[in-house]
């Protein structure tokens, strides 16, 4: 009885299955899915190659540096770093001296409390402190920016599909909706305070173009700040917010590696001189 309840069982569930399928397939040809605007219109990231990249790949700290440079003076202002404090700039190539001075300039003071009154103030930011952020709370960061809520660009790079080359590609790629756009979806053209990037999942951003023309910045070192050089040096920067310790991963792995090639031919010499005399 128990094997022929369980055969009933199974043919049940496998005509269920059979009768799914059918009905699916059946909707499938009646009403065939519509393309929509972000399927005809989304475009992949473009190709990034970074100094980073790679299994021996290792940070260019003069272009992190002028990444960082890029998010303090246009990013900084929407966008918070909470997982990054000013004494991690150390290893951009920063001075001690220097990450004082960029801890105490910063534009926005970190939040703390008057030991006098116990009431909430700011003070200036100490190399100890994380990057404040440019608003107090989620309720005043969407006030400020058209009920849009800025992402945190700590590990960013991690968080998005593709990376580097997706934030490199969002930055460089905003641009006019096509007519082809307006002609077969006009409901997907971008409405009021959306601007059209076909890097972003729904073709339509809110935050406008950050980097909308060369020379916003003016790299210490010299290095001509056009659009393009600007987005890949905030990009290889974010790639570094993200994973500070990519190098040290690098060089452990490789250590790993030897060691366990060495590991194996010992253990194979060590097994073929065990057993020579068994064997022969």
């Amino acid at each position: 009885m128990i094997r022929i309840g369980a055969f009933l069982v199974g043919l049940f569930f496998s005509g269920w299955l059979i009768v799914s399928f059918g009905v699916g397939a059946a909707a499938y040809i009646s009403e065939p899915p519509q393309e929509t605007a972000e399927h005809a219109f989304h475009l992949h990231p473009k190709k990034l190659s970074l100094s980073s990249d790679g299994p021996m790949g290792k940070f260019d700290r003069q272009q992190l540096q002028r990444g960082f440079q890029v998010y303090k003076e246009v990013c900084a202002a929407c966008h918070s770093m909470r997982l990054v404090a000013f004494r991690n700039l150390g290893e951009l190539g920063y001075t001690e001296d220097e990450v004082k001075a960029i801890a105490a300039n910063w534009p926005i003071q970190t939040p703390s409390i008057d030991p006098a009154t116990g009431e909430a103030t700011t003070r200036a930011s100490l190399p100890a402190d994380m990057l404040p952020a440019p608003h107090a709370n989620e309720t005043a960061a969407r006030a400020a920016n058209n009920n849009a809520l800025p992402p945190d660009l700590s590990l960013i790079t991690k968080a998005r599909h593709g990376g580097a080359a997706y934030i490199y590609s969002l930055l460089t790629g905003y641009q006019e909706p096509p007519a082809e756009l307006a002609q077969r979806f006009p409901d997907s053209m971008p409405g009021p305070g959306l601007n059209y990037n076909p890097y972003f999942a729904n073709l339509n951003i809110a935050m406008a173009n950050p980097l909308g023309g060369d020379g916003i910045v003016t790299y210490s070192d010299g290095t001509e700040a056009t659009r393009d050089q600007m987005a890949k040096d905030v990009s290889a920067f974010l790639v570094w917010t993200a994973e500070p310790t990519l190098e040290k991963r690098h060089q452990t792995g490789w250590a790993v590696l030897i060691f366990l090639i060495i590991a194996t031919g010992l253990g194979y010499m060590a097994y073929r001189n065990v057993w020579a005399g068994v064997k022969h």
